[in-house]
C-alpha cells in the first residue's frame, strides 16, 4: 500500500491543519474530507482554534520587553550593588528565564496575559469536545441524565467544587448527560450535553481556572457552530451550539445564574 493510499488518522488531520504534510498525503486527506463530513467539521474547528490562538497572541509577541526585564540593565544593577559573583550569575539566569516569550506572557503582566491564555485554551477545548462528542449519536456522554444525582456527585468530586447541570428546558433543551474531560495540563474538566426536539445538540464545558483569572462573556466561533465563553470565580464556562448569537447569549446568562456564587 503506497503512502497516499494509507488510511487517514488523527495525526494526518493535525498535520494537515498545521501545514506539516507532504503534497501527496495532503491530496489524500482532502479526498477523505470530501466524503467524511464529520472529519471536515473537525478540521474546520481545529483551523478556527489555530487562527484564534494566533490572533490572541500576535500583538503580545510584538511588544518590547519592559525595562525592568532588560538583561543589560539587570546585570549593571547587580554590578553596582557589588553582589558576590554567584548572586550576579543567579540574576542573569533569572533574567534569561523571565525574558523569553512565555516568561514575558506569564510574568510580565500576570493576570492580563494569563486570562487571555486561559480563554484561548477554554475555547479550543470547547470546540474540540463539541466536534467529537456532539456528533456521536450513540455515546455522547459517559453518565446519562437518568443518573443525574450520581453525575453531579461524581463531577463535583473530581472538579473539587459544586457542579450542577443547568436547567435549559426554557430554551427547548433537555439534558442528555455528562462526562469527565482531561485538560492539556492534566486537570479535570466537565462536559454537559443537551439536545432539543430537532436533535440539535448543545454542550456546556466547565473548566476550573486559577482564582485570579477573570474574563467577561465573549462570543467565539461563527458560521454554523457558535460559542460563548467566560471565566468567573475560578471557573471557565463555554457554551457551544448551532444557534444564533442572541439565543446563545440568553442561554449563557442562564448558565451564569445557575453557577452564581455570592461575593
Amino acid at each position: 500500500m503506497t503512502e497516499p493510499d494509507l488510511p487517514i488518522h488523527d495525526d494526518d488531520l493535525h498535520a494537515y491543519v498545521d501545514n506539516q504534510i507532504d503534497a501527496d498525503r495532503r491530496e489524500a486527506v482532502e479526498r477523505h474530507l470530501a466524503v467524511h463530513p464529520d472529519s471536515a467539521r473537525m478540521v474546520a474547528a481545529y483551523q478556527a482554534q489555530r487562527d484564534t490562538l494566533r490572533a490572541t497572541f500576535a500583538a503580545r509577541s510584538a511588544e518590547p520587553l519592559p525595562p525592568e526585564l532588560n538583561l543589560t540593565r539587570i546585570v549593571a544593577t547587580r554590578l553596582r550593588s557589588r553582589r558576590t559573583p554567584w548572586r550576579i550569575a543567579a540574576g542573569i539566569v533569572l533574567a534569561l528565564g523571565a525574558g523569553g516569550g512565555a516568561g514575558w506572557l506569564l510574568h510580565g503582566r500576570p493576570f492580563e496575559g494569563r486570562s487571555a491564555q486561559a480563554m484561548a485554551a477554554l475555547q479550543q477545548q470547547a470546540f474540540a469536545t463539541y466536534t467529537v462528542y456532539a456528533a456521536d449519536r450513540l455515546h455522547p456522554v459517559e453518565v446519562s441524565a437518568a443518573q443525574e444525582t450520581h453525575l453531579r456527585q461524581w463531577l463535583s468530586r473530581r472538579l473539587e467544587r459544586q457542579v450542577v447541570p443547568p436547567d435549559l428546558s426554557a430554551f427547548g433543551y433537555r439534558l442528555i448527560g455528562g462526562r469527565l474531560l482531561a485538560t492539556e495540563r492534566g486537570g479535570a474538566a466537565a462536559l454537559f450535553m443537551y439536545d432539543d426536539a430537532k436533535g440539535d445538540r448543545l454542550s456546556l464545558l466547565l473548566r476550573p481556572m486559577a482564582a485570579g483569572l477573570l474574563a467577561g462573556r465573549t462570543d467565539i466561533g461563527g458560521a454554523a457552530m457558535n460559542g460563548c465563553a467566560w471565566i468567573d470565580k475560578g471557573m471557565g464556562y463555554a457554551v457551544v451550539a448551532p444557534v444564533p448569537d442572541a439565543e446563545l447569549d440568553r442561554i449563557a446568562a442562564q448558565v451564569g445564574t445557575t453557577f452564581a456564587v455570592p461575593d
